[in-house]
């Protein structure tokens, strides 16, 4: 087999992989159990915190993939409180599911900042960046003072 033909099969097949790669990380499952669902939350927590704490000085396409998984994570996260999911090492408080609306603003203002945010690092803009990022962080010091014990 001549050798381009060989090149081509390979970046064929890298190029494979990467659809494959790109839509397994896209892929969100549910919670199957309260346990899960504690787990999942926990995590994403971390990723989001630990995502905040370095993003303010990003650019380019590390602060739209902060963004990009910033927004993933709130979209995500109303599937993630489902009722009965105060188990084990959980901190969410009851009043979750009692003001189901406040909670899931608070989340939906969340998502929407990170929407601006994905849209201003995209563009270049460090003020709108910044200012979804405030907004993000406002976002995660409401909720866990109302619904986080």
């Amino acid at each position: 087999m001549p050798i381009h033909r060989i090149s081509a099969l390979a970046v064929a097949g890298l190029m494979t992989i990467g659809v494959v790669a790109a839509f397994a990380q896209d892929a969100f499952v549910a919670p199957a159990t309260p346990e899960e669902a504690v787990a999942m939350r926990q995590d994403l927590m971390k990723t989001n915190g630990m995502t905040l704490r370095g993003a303010a000085n990003l650019t380019g396409p590390e602060a739209v993939a902060a963004m990009q998984t910033l927004l993933t994570d709130y979209t995500n996260m109303p599937a993630l409180f489902p009722e009965g999911s105060i188990v084990g090492d959980s901190e969410a408080l009851p009043a979750i599911w009692e003001n189901w609306d406040a909670f899931a603003a608070i989340i939906d203002t969340g998502r929407t900042a990170a929407e601006s945010g994905l849209a201003a690092a995209e563009g270049g803009d460090a003020a709108g960046y910044a200012a979804a990022l405030k907004a993000i962080g406002g976002t995660c010091g409401q909720c866990h003072q109302q619904f986080r014990s």
